[in-house]
């Protein structure tokens, strides 16, 4: 690995996954320093071609998920493939042994079968349920309660989201419990078994939120209001120039630098005098918000976004412009390699695009270089000598049987 070696440099995590969650979470621990290596049917896994795509058909999904990992091809159909991957899960190593997966959990992939080919293995295993049926982001979603509580109020159905924000947290939950579970055994020399499933992340983040205790003690659910905060003041405002920018007022300091940034000292004043709301509390503010929002507004509909956002620096107004894809990468400097998360990356196929590295920053320790996503079996030569300690003629012989492959 070029660049820095990386916190987890050392450790080794064998990949088996498809789709958000588990390619997420190799590829964290792989940004971190950690050889991650993904094995794949020979003909590509269920997310090899998934979307977005480039012209040329290659999936920037697939690209975007595996940066820094090693990828190899296997025939997963012949119990010789099976019991190669089973060999490389295993392989003998204190820093190895580590499985991430969210492949179902049984037969040739079952931990019991794994954990008597090496007795300190760590598995971590990604489920739909805790029942291990199937279930995705986007039907677990629903379940959640927030689509109902999103959207414009005049809204009789339930609004869906397209980020897959829960795979995120899952994916990361992940390398969390990987991490975790590799410390104790560190520490105590025993392995284990972490099971992880999406509809209990979710659910969890409903309730750290404090929504299952407000329906369950309050007896209530939340309406729809727009783009309105939940509980404070926050809206969108429509620029002279028909961009939009989110305004946020959490906190008193964040109010009352509002205030001063817009002039408003004199129409809260009026608010104040007219509702007998409190607008220095979080609850009047999200009482009388609509009013905060109409008085507003007019101050927002005369400005262009390069003219708010020159009012707005150094004053603490907490705020946002909402941006397309491509305005976040030709207007936004966190989107650029004036960030040092971000870096221009040749892919094969693709061209050189920014791609992003891990967002942690260890502060006195360099990153660790941004690498490509492997071209799918771009390692396997390279893997099988050097976790299997295979020689040429063997290698050969595997090519030749057609158990593995190379890239395309």
């Amino acid at each position: 690995m070029s660049g820095a070696a990386g916190m987890l440099s050392g450790l080794r995590v064998i990949e088996g996954s498809a789709f958000v969650a588990a390619p997420l979470g190799g590829m964290t621990l792989a940004q971190l320093g950690a050889d991650v290596i993904r094995f794949d049917r020979i003909q590509g896994g269920l997310d090899h071609d998934r979307w977005p795509l480039a012209a040329d058909g290659q999936s920037l999904f697939w690209a975007g998920l595996n940066k820094n990992k090693r990828s190899i091809r296997v025939d997963l159909d012949r119990p010789e493939g099976r019991e190669l991957v089973q060999a490389l899960i295993t392989a003998p190593g204190a820093d190895a042994g580590c499985f991430l997966t969210n492949f179902p959990a049984r037969g040739w992939l079952g931990y019991d079968q794994l954990q008597a080919l090496r007795k300190d293995l760590i598995m971590v295993a990604l489920a739909g349920n805790p029942d291990g049926t199937s279930e995705v982001d986007y039907t677990v979603n629903p379940a959640t309660g927030f689509p109902w509580a999103t959207g414009p109020r005049n809204l009789a159905e339930p609004l869906n989201s397209v980020l897959p924000a829960w795979d995120v947290a899952l994916g990361e939950l992940a390398a969390i419990g990987l991490l975790s579970a590799e410390r104790d055994r560190s520490r105590t020399g025993r392995g284990g078994l972490v099971r992880l499933a999406l509809s209990d992340v979710a659910f969890a983040v409903v309730g750290h939120l404090g929504r299952i205790a407000e329906a369950q003690i309050e007896s209530r659910d939340q309406d729809k209001d727009g783009n309105y905060l939940y509980g404070a003041f926050g809206h969108d405002f429509k620029t002279a120039d028909q961009r939009r920018v989110m305004i946020v007022a959490l906190t008193n300091r964040q109010w009352e630098a509002l205030k001063r940034a817009t002039d408003f000292h004199g129409s809260c004043e009026t608010i104040e005098s007219t509702t007998k709301v409190d607008l220095d509390t979080e609850a009047g503010r999200f009482e009388a918000r609509e009013l905060i929002a109409a008085l507003l507004r007019p101050w927002f509909g005369v400005r262009t976004l390069v003219e708010i956002r020159q009012a707005f620096a150094d004053t603490g107004v907490s705020w946002g412009p909402y941006q397309t894809f491509l305005q976040l990468i030709d207007e936004d400097p966190r989107c650029s390699t004036d960030n040092p998360m971000w870096s221009q990356v040749e892919h094969p196929g693709l061209g050189s695009y920014l791609m992003p590295g891990s967002p942690l920053d260890f502060v006195g320790r360099e990153r660790v270089s941004v690498r490509r996503a492997p071209r799918l079996g771009e390692d396997t030569e390279q893997i099988l000598a050097d976790l299997l300690r295979l020689g040429e003629p063997e290698i050969a012989r595997l090519y030749d049987s057609g158990l593995v492959a190379g890239p395309e």
